[in-house]
């Protein structure tokens, strides 16, 4: 058994997204930042921003891997 000081926490991967609850708590604070949208609530996926565009490529991430799609 592990000690509770050496446990670590998940960062799950599948397929080519970031799931589990760290996907999760991501999505909101990027939403809540204004860094992702959805055109309307029911919407499922969400778009990058403008404003996210240029605070992910402050963080370093290369957005120009993401393929654009109709929404």
């Amino acid at each position: 058994m592990k000690n509770e000081s050496t446990k670590q926490k998940p960062a799950k991967i599948c397929y080519e997204h970031i799931g589990g609850k760290l996907g999760q708590l991501l999505a909101v604070s990027f939403a809540e930042k204004g860094w992702i949208a959805k055109k309307n609530n029911s919407d499922k996926h969400f778009y990058i921003t403008d404003l996210g565009e240029k605070e992910f490529t402050k963080l370093g991430i290369d957005i120009s891997e993401i393929k654009s799609e109709n929404l």
